[in-house]
């Protein structure tokens, strides 16, 4: 029997950490994770002071530096910078050399930034890993050491489908921006097809925005993801559907020749509160259902910060995240996005 991993073990000896920013984000998933861990946080940042202030007394009574330069000067802390892609690059700038950093997606706003994001945290000699957790999910870690022990056989199909309601309008930061729905939510699913299949040969794109929702840009898109005659890999993702929860999905479906499953992730059917996520196997049988520790809202939150952590410790031998393997992740975004913009000439059906 192989061991099918759900959570990302704890480090013995836990680093203060300082949180840059202190939005949503980190008010329902890092904060809850690293309380539910007893990592030690030793306060807040967010250039609003309101906000920081409202998150920490949330939090029962976080600290709240008033300045980075506070912020930077706790001994051996450990850095969660969560503020929006646009910011990133400022933020490393100011980190002391050395330090250790998880840096949220996206990162940066294109691959070019994202490019930068690397120099800087090669040039500061940055310990950083990049807080892409859907590949620390229970239900995406069982199926990646179900891939890893060869359990499913080659892999022959992917399917993502999320028809839900993303409540876009609480991220104020993303009115007007150029790029929404593959830059900040579908990136997740983008990392974890390359995680577990490989990288793709190429990407084919249509990325569009929604009349009902003019201040957004793109909160829908089709994606089809080259493998070749190997596997078929596409996604479905409409953030749009404002009806009754009757049809909504959340759901990625990844078939072997030996064996399949099927996940659900319940966080994109009611966010932020969700439905648990669920996980489902077959290898030739009827389909048999994995009881799983919790979801990837808020559980997966966990892992990013335990591997860093370890990882600075000595206990892990590699980031499962590393700032060079998000690049990659970001340049599919990129080739995304590129492929939307360059459209294509329909076939007329003879």
């Amino acid at each position: 029997m192989i061991h099918l991993r759900q959570a990302w073990p704890a480090p013995a000896s836990p680093r203060p950490i300082v949180i840059v920013g202190a939005g949503s984000i980190v008010r329902t998933a890092h904060l809850p994770a690293y309380q539910r861990l007893r990592f030690p946080v030793a306060g807040l940042f967010d250039i609003r002071g309101e906000v920081a202030a409202e998150t920490g007394r949330l939090a029962g009574g976080l600290p709240v530096f008033t300045t980075m330069e506070a912020a930077c000067a706790v001994p051996s802390a450990v850095f969660d910078v969560a503020v929006p892609g646009g910011a990133i690059l400022d933020v490393l700038e100011r980190l002391p050399r050395g330090a250790a950093v998880l840096i949220q997606k996206p990162i940066g706003e294109t691959l070019a930034d994202a490019r930068r994001i690397g120099r800087v945290c090669h040039d500061r000699r940055f310990i950083a890993a990049a807080n892409l957790q859907l590949r620390f999910s229970p239900n995406m870690m069982v199926l990646a050491d179900l891939i890893a022990a060869d359990r499913l056989g080659d892999l022959v199909d992917i399917d993502v489908r999320i028809i839900d309601r993303q409540p876009w309008e609480q991220w104020g930061f993303l009115k007007g921006a150029p790029r929404l729905e593959v830059l900040y939510h579908s990136i997740h699913y983008l990392d974890a097809i390359r995680w577990i299949a490989g990288e793709p040969l190429g990407v084919m794109c249509r990325a569009v925005a929604h009349p009902l929702l003019p201040a957004f840009r793109d909160t829908r898109s089709t994606i089809v993801l080259d493998y070749g005659d190997r596997i078929r890999c596409g996604l479905v993702l409409n953030h749009t559907h404002a009806w009754d929860a009757t049809y909504r999905a959340s759901t990625f479906t990844v078939e072997g020749t030996r064996g399949a499953a099927r996940g659900t992730l319940g966080v994109n059917l009611d966010y932020p509160c969700g439905e648990p996520d669920a996980l489902e196997i077959s290898t030739g049988g009827s389909w048999e259902n994995v009881p799983l520790r919790g979801s990837w809202f808020t559980e997966a939150f966990e892992g990013p910060m335990s591997n860093l952590q370890r990882f600075v410790a000595g206990e892990d031998r590699a980031l499962v995240s590393p700032i060079d393997d998000a690049i990659k992740t970001m340049a599919l975004v990129e080739a995304c996005y590129t492929a939307s913009a360059a459209g294509s000439t329909p076939i007329p059906v003879a």
